[in-house]
């Protein structure tokens, strides 16, 4: 190459890393003031009046593109899976789904198919699933083009990760995009590292902040959101809470005011306490990372809810409770357990070996108990509706003071059901063992991601609690895939 050549070549490189290096974190813009009277969905809009009678909620947990796969192959089973109502109409129950949350690599599939709905189908194995999404990320960290804005003040190796998540997958797309579309509610999450908190990607906790969620990259939610500690850095948003004029929402009142709140108002208040936390702004930084940190399974904002609705219409307020029949919350949790060694050797495990366990085990521990929660909640109000038909409870007069009858009274008529679809809930014993060791990362064989979806579809349907929505929906499945020996969908 002329020497002239070579120094034109220079300055073109040169010029590239002067550009890059003053590359900045975007700054998620202040808002003045929140309406008091500002309404907050948290379900499908538009719901027809067949749809208003049930409240469908899926949780996805966090585990990489296991998580992201196996989330995906219960979307896949909703799909198929037809109910025909008394009146004769046909719909899916995918259509009736009005919630999603997620977090870490369940968090990809809940935004994307809040993005494409059915069109995700046509598109995310290509695009996310079957993708080498862990050697995008290393191969541009690795880029020396992007070393100094890698240095850049709070712009880390997650906002690289957001930039490369919108070209394979968001295409820039904000939350306003999302706004205009149809389909269910999407709340994923991430873990302010400082407090421990959790922090939605939610118009509520955007309001809290004084902050617009609408100009938020969804990629940048999905960074946040799987942003591992150590691995990944923190993305760093504002925090203006304190400098707009927003008061909590009106349904806190009841539960601030009360100074021996009923239990799931008690529960409630841990949530609504964090909320008051954020709206301080004490911490004008947050620095966000995976929201498995906080919450695995994305359950906590559903039990939130839950004990929420519970302890208003327990305290005589109208909810959404008085008008639904059915109440589903399928916990998709992609959760692994893969077998050591260990105990079989003398010698004791390294140190990083046992600071990966350490870590895991705890947030394993409490997500079952997060289950356990709900499951409790749903036997308390399955004892509620049989102590109304009790003829003592029915012999006492409306306006009795008597608080256990007013409890009873005013609990809610709604059938709950609790659908755990995990790795455990697949029949076959050698697919178990075979999903259980895989990896936490994003990049696995195509045979491991089909695997994944399969064996999602089939601990799904093999739920008893699914079996008895089902039977009690009148509900089929349209088609059920085969499995090869390989795994693989047929």
């Amino acid at each position: 190459m002329a020497p002239r050549h070579i120094f034109a070549h220079a300055a073109v490189v040169l010029a590239s890393l002067l550009l890059s290096a003053c590359a900045t974190r975007p700054v998620n813009p202040p808002i003045t003031a929140v309406p008091d009277d500002k309404p907050y969905n948290f379900e499908r809009t538009g719901k027809t009046e067949r749809q208003k009678k049930n409240l469908v909620v899926l949780s996805f947990s966090g585990g990489g593109t296991r998580a992201a796969a196996f989330s995906y192959g219960v979307l896949e089973a909703l799909k198929r899976t037809e109910i025909i109502n008394t009146a004769g109409e046909k719909f899916r129950l995918l259509d009736e789904v009005d919630a999603i949350t997620g977090v870490s690599g369940g968090s990809f599939t809940a935004l994307s198919y809040r993005l494409y709905g059915d069109k995700l189908f046509d598109e995310y194995e290509s695009r996310f699933l079957k993708r080498d999404v862990q050697g995008g990320l290393i191969w541009r960290g690795l880029n020396p083009f992007n070393w100094p804005a890698l240095a850049s003040t709070g712009w880390g190796r997650s906002e690289m990760a957001a930039d490369y998540y919108d070209e394979i997958l968001f295409n820039g797309v904000t939350f306003n995009d999302l706004d205009r579309k149809d389909g269910p509610f999407v709340a994923v999450s991430a873990t302010d590292i400082t407090s421990g908190s959790r922090v939605l990607f939610t118009p509520t906790n955007f309001d809290i902040i004084c902050s617009e969620l609408g100009s938020f990259r969804v990629a940048r939610a999905a960074a946040a959101s799987s942003a591992v500690p150590v691995v990944l850095s923190p993305l760093t948003i504002n925090n203006y809470g304190g400098t707009c004029t927003h008061n909590l929402p009106t349904w806190t009142q009841p539960f601030l005011s009360d100074d021996n709140p009923p239990r799931p108002a008690a529960r409630a208040l841990e949530r609504i306490r964090e909320l008051r936390e954020l709206q301080s702004g004490q911490e004008p930084y947050l620095h966000l990372v995976d929201g498995a940190v906080s919450d695995n399974l994305g359950l906590r904002g559903v039990l939130d809810i839950v004990n929420m609705l519970e302890a208003l219409k327990e305290a005589g307020y109208k909810t959404s409770l008085d008008q639904i029949e059915r109440m589903v919350v399928i916990v998709v949790n992609a959760t692994s357990t893969p077998k050591t060694d260990w105990a079989h050797k003398e010698d004791a495990p390294s140190t990083l070996s046992i600071m990966v366990k350490a870590s895991g085990v705890p947030i394993d521990r409490y997500s079952m108990e997060q289950i356990d929660l709900l499951r409790d909640t749903e036997s308390r109000w399955r004892m509620m509706r049989i102590l109304k038909d009790n003829p003592t409870i029915k012999g006492v007069p409306r306006n009795s003071k008597n608080p256990a009858i007013q409890y009873v009274r005013n609990s809610p008529d709604v059938k709950l059901y609790t659908i755990n679809v995990s790795f455990a809930g697949i029949p076959d014993a050698q697919e178990r063992a075979y999903l259980n060791q895989l990896p936490t990362t994003f990049v696995l064989e195509d045979e491991a991601v089909d695997r994944l979806r399969t064996g999602a579809q089939a601990a799904l349907w093999n739920s008893p609690d699914f079996q008895m929505l089902i039977k009690d929906t009148g509900a089929r499945m349209i088609e059920l895939p085969t499995q090869d020996k390989t795994g693989a969908s047929n």
